[in-house]
């Protein structure tokens, strides 16, 4: 769930209105085939705000690869995971800017547009559901994360999105010099919420590793081989930082690998905005756990 409540820059400051643009050429898209979104009445439309591109009302699934220099590839891939609610898709502060980020560290990527919840057409009612959602997360942070926690088992069309993604990248590794089994996730907000479902669900995706940020911290039952995390979230969060940190607990206690950066500073949304906030490092920091865990050496 993405909105840029963290401190704005003063450029951010001035692009903060939602404006309607046209749908950015995809020509790298790659149709998932889960499908159109059941019942959907209203099309796919893009939005700029705070200087980046969004997405809204995506009823049919892609994935857009970000592949590094094959000389520099090192095997491991990473499927990218916007955010927005599950109403709207941080296209390129939570997609493509982290996708080109990890493909300069020889890291293959991708980015999932995944199907989303319908939202009303037009962009003045869009804007007064989404301050009403928003509103009511701020009001009630903990029942806000018990909701999250129940919605991860109502993720149908979007976990069915995950899954065909890890399926498509396995099956075209030699095509993209991707080893198989060095296939993680990496997700933000609402898309960390799904990134943690596609593991928690089970079923044939199997990350090898899983990253989220800003994401809800509710506890969890840990299956028995579950992958390595890294988590990143900051202390003014107004959504998820007051809930406890649950979720870090349970990997612990199920004697899994896990990394934990709670910034002091960076509030909601922060993605790979330039700020003068501690969060802005995660992206390094998250980089240095997968090079610990030989995630950036070549794969034999």
């Amino acid at each position: 769930m993405t909105i840029a409540l963290a401190t704005t820059t003063p450029a951010q400051a001035q692009n903060d209105a939602m404006t309607p643009i046209a749908i950015p050429a995809q020509p790298d898209a790659i149709v998932l085939g889960t499908g159109p979104l059941p019942g959907a009445k209203n099309a796919e439309s893009w939005h700029s705000q705070y200087g980046s591109r969004f997405a809204r009302n995506v009823t049919v699934a892609t994935l857009t690869p970000y592949l590094p220099d094959p000389a520099k590839a090192n095997g491991t891939a990473v499927i990218v995971t916007p955010g927005g609610g599950f109403r709207t898709l941080s296209m390129e502060n939570e997609g493509s800017d982290v996708a080109k980020a990890l493909a300069a560290k020889g890291v293959a990527a991708f980015v999932l547009k995944y199907r989303l919840n319908q939202t009303p057409a037009t962009m003045p009612e869009f804007e007064r559901s989404m301050q009403e959602m928003f509103s009511g997360l701020t009001r009630a942070p903990q029942q806000a994360q018990q909701s999250s926690q129940d919605r991860m088992a109502a993720l149908a069309p979007q976990l069915a999105d995950s899954r065909a993604a890890f399926a498509l990248i396995r099956k075209r590794a030699a095509e993209w010099h991707v080893n198989p089994d060095r296939v993680g996730m990496v997700g933000f907000s609402a898309g960390a919420m799904l990134t943690l479902a596609t593991e928690l669900t089970g079923g044939e995706a199997k990350p090898a590793f899983i990253g989220l940020v800003y994401g809800p911290l509710f506890s969890v039952d840990v299956p028995a081989e579950a992958p390595p995390m890294f988590v990143a979230l900051a202390a003014d969060d107004p959504f998820f930082s007051n809930g406890g940190f649950g979720l870090i607990e349970s990997w612990q206690k199920a004697k899994r690998p896990v990394e934990f950066h709670l910034y002091e500073q960076g509030g909601h949304g922060f993605g790979m905005y330039p700020k003068a906030t501690t969060s802005t490092g995660w992206f390094e920091a998250f980089a240095r756990w997968m090079e610990m865990h030989g995630w950036l050496k070549p794969a034999r």
